[in-house]
């Protein structure tokens, strides 16, 4: 008997459906011993904004941005999420001031959080003089995590 010779192919689909779950799907993982849920991992929303303007750079999931003041703005998703459990992570870019802040410079509160939008305040945090004020940045990027409805 010949063994069969082992080749890398390319698979072309639309639609990838779970066995015994249609919206579960299985991926092996690093190192062949763990198991991980395909959908748990993706990010379901996404944007790159300019918040002066304000207006989306680049995004994924979001319909519209409501400009409430300096700083405070909300988001609506195209595709609402199963509840307001689900999280996110962002940073902010002035490069009019060419600085970065990360954790500690951007904040999310989560009594704003509901299914179908996000409304967040963004703050200073970098320089002295921006430290604590509400102000828009010319790049805020945001990646949301959770289960759609």
């Amino acid at each position: 008997h010949r063994r069969p010779s082992i080749m890398a192919s390319i698979l072309k689909v639309d639609t990838l459906t779970g066995v015994t779950t249609a919206g579960s799907i299985s991926v092996t993982g690093e190192g062949n011993s763990t198991t991980t849920n395909l959908q748990q991992g993706l990010a379901k929303a996404w944007f790159n904004m300019n918040e002066v303007t304000p207006a989306f750079n680049d995004s994924f999931n979001f319909s519209s941005i409501t400009d409430n003041a300096t700083g405070d703005k909300t988001v609506a998703f195209t595709s609402a999420f199963s509840n307001a459990n689900y999280s996110l992570a962002g940073s902010n870019i002035n490069t009019g001031t060419n600085y970065t802040r990360g954790p500690g410079g951007f904040y999310g509160y989560s009594g704003y959080m509901a299914t179908s939008s996000y409304r967040y305040l963004s703050c200073g945090g970098s320089d002295a003089s921006a430290n604590g004020f509400l102000r828009d940045d010319t790049k805020l990027k945001q990646i949301y995590m959770g289960d759609l409805a």
